[in-house]
């Protein structure tokens, strides 16, 4: 397959696949990379896409960067990639997975896409937030008072959770389809059957599989949805 390595501002991406006019606007999510998109692309090229895929901070060539990989630098460099994608190519689609997901459901609220796909969504970071001050016995008082407390999942920050209570996601009307992880330890069933009955979104559920969907049996799993969800 074609693949092309470009900049949008000083962000490095991928646009896979020779050229047409729809393309899907892939966003990765944690410990993820530009890269990992391969077989996504390789789904989107047999309908007819083209893909572009991105690195977000702290991630792939952006390691050394500097900058975190949080709600405001995330919200930021979708925008600046996803201004860029709707100026180059007609028909847009988006997936997302993980954090990409959230990041996207705040980034992306008012573009016209024509479907969303989203795998692993965090859908409610506010939940997971308080998932893991309870993991880690992180009380609010202590939050508020250290502002940052380092865990070893991620750095809990007292004003990335004040953002995300603050800003609760009221708006989402793109056609979206979710893949839901049954041992999903990051966003419970009931946060994504309440995403779902609330903005529309279709849902298929793999009951033995994990958030990441890295096992062997999941490959199949991940393709069969990704043939069957784009349009």
């Amino acid at each position: 397959m074609k693949v092309e390595r470009i900049e949008i501002g000083s962000i490095p991406a991928l646009v896979w696949g020779e050229a047409s006019d729809k393309v899907f606007l892939c966003v990765h999510g944690k410990m993820g990379s530009k890269e990992c998109v391969a077989g996504i692309a390789e789904t989107a090229l047999k309908k007819g896409y083209q893909t572009i895929s991105f690195d977000l901070p702290q991630h792939g060539e952006r390691k050394e960067e500097g900058q975190r990989c949080d709600i405001w630098n995330g919200i930021c460099d979708l925008t600046l990639v996803g201004n860029y994608v709707f100026e180059h190519w007609k028909e847009v689609s988006l997936y997302a997975c993980s954090l990409g997901a959230y990041f996207s459901l705040h980034a992306y609220s008012e573009k016209e896409f024509k479907q969303c796909l989203f795998q692993s969504p965090i859908l409610d970071m506010e939940h997971l937030i308080e998932q893991m001050m309870q993991w880690f016995d992180v009380s609010e008082e202590r939050l508020e008072r250290e502002q940052e407390v380092d865990t070893p999942i991620d750095v809990l920050s007292w004003k990335y959770y004040q953002y995300v209570k603050e800003h609760p996601v009221c708006v989402w009307s793109i056609p979206t389809h979710i893949l839901y992880a049954g041992k999903d330890h990051l966003q419970s069933a009931e946060v994504v059957n309440v995403f779902a009955k609330k903005f529309g979104c279709k849902v298929t559920v793999s009951k033995d599989s994990e958030h990441p969907f890295m096992e062997e049996a999941d490959a199949p799993i991940v393709n069969g949805w990704l043939q069957d969800s784009m349009l």
